[in-house]
């Protein structure tokens, strides 16, 4: 069975099941590494505050006045 076969085949077919092995490993850290710097991105914008947001806790924590609290609101909205 394994006299019908040459060096070159035997190790021509390693080779292809090393570089497809490494491939496939290479392939999968990096789909993990991108999944996972992925979601910490998604969860900081969805944790970001506005700037809507932030001034209105300014206004409302007594920081800012309201003609200054609504002159800001005017501006970003134009």
């Amino acid at each position: 069975m394994w006299g019908h076969m040459s060096e070159y085949g035997w190790v021509g077919g390693m080779g292809f099941g090393m570089i497809l092995f490494w491939g496939l490993l290479i392939v999968g850290v990096v789909m993990l590494v991108k999944r996972s710097i992925g979601s910490d991105i998604s969860e900081k914008r969805d944790g970001e505050k506005s700037a809507l947001d932030i001034l209105e806790e300014r206004y409302a924590s007594g920081e800012i006045e309201r003609d200054e609290f609504e002159q800001k609101k005017r501006d970003m909205k134009s």
